[in-house]
């Protein structure tokens, strides 16, 4: 938590540079820039943009050949670590990301959700969020299967989650084209649907739209876990796991 204080500390200082000299860079104002890294901050760990969390268990099980252990027990294998994860992000909600958020209210001036129905959409998203970054985690700890270290993927991975997004910079000042089409992939709902959401910017059927989005792409994402999981049983019994 400390960490993610001091980082949101230096990252207001560079925003506030940036936003004096575009003072409405990607529609945002400094006031929403400001508040844009501390949602950041408290996002980090909370949707694992890095990578790591249950799913790096679920790689080391594979590469040792104990994810057969885990196929016999009588909990779906998919949901087993989704559940893992899903009770790991809520405690980094707490422990990470409510302390530096209202450090950041103490510091800097802020921006709050104007209306009960932005807190909830807000609250809808971050599970949604959670939900997409576990289905991709899975993906990459199920390359394991067929490389038997998933380390190579999980490093693109999480450079590709962490500029995808928005933790890098938001997502609203790409140009152009580029902005449309990184606002509809699926990293995008780990940081900047949410803060849209959280800010204002995401309001009314908008803010709806990227709910269904983020569990658009939850479900889809699900689906081929499931798809891949059954492709790699096979697998597993050609190795004697």
């Amino acid at each position: 938590m400390f960490t993610n204080c001091v980082f949101g500390i230096i990252l207001c200082f560079v925003y506030q540079e940036l936003w004096s000299l575009k003072p409405h860079a990607g529609g945002y104002d400094v006031k929403e820039a400001i508040t844009y890294v501390w949602l950041g901050q408290a996002m980090i760990m909370t949707v694992l943009v890095w990578g790591g969390g249950p799913t790096n268990d679920l790689a080391n099980r594979i590469r040792t050949g104990d994810v057969a252990l885990d196929l016999y027990r009588p909990v779906p294998l998919i949901g087993w670590y989704a559940a893992q994860d899903l009770g790991r992000a809520a405690y980094h909600l707490l422990a990470r990301g409510i302390g530096p958020t209202l450090l950041g209210a103490l510091l800097f001036d802020i921006r709050w959700p104007g209306s009960l129905g932005a807190w909830l959409a807000f609250a809808v998203s971050l599970p949604l969020a959670v939900l997409v970054s576990f289905a991709i985690r899975f993906l990459v700890a199920s390359t394991a299967f067929w490389l038997l270290d998933s380390s190579g993927p999980a490093t693109v991975a999480w450079i590709t989650a962490a500029f995808l997004s928005g933790l890098t910079v938001p997502l609203v000042l790409f140009p152009g084209w580029t902005r449309d089409v990184v606002l509809t992939l699926p990293w995008a709902t780990f940081i900047q649907i949410p803060a849209d959401i959280w800010l204002g910017q995401r309001s009314g059927w908008h803010a709806v739209e990227g709910l269904v989005l983020g569990a658009a792409w939850a479900g889809v994402l699900l689906l081929v876990c499931a798809f891949v999981l059954r492709r790699a049983t096979a697998k597993v019994v050609v190795q004697g796991g």
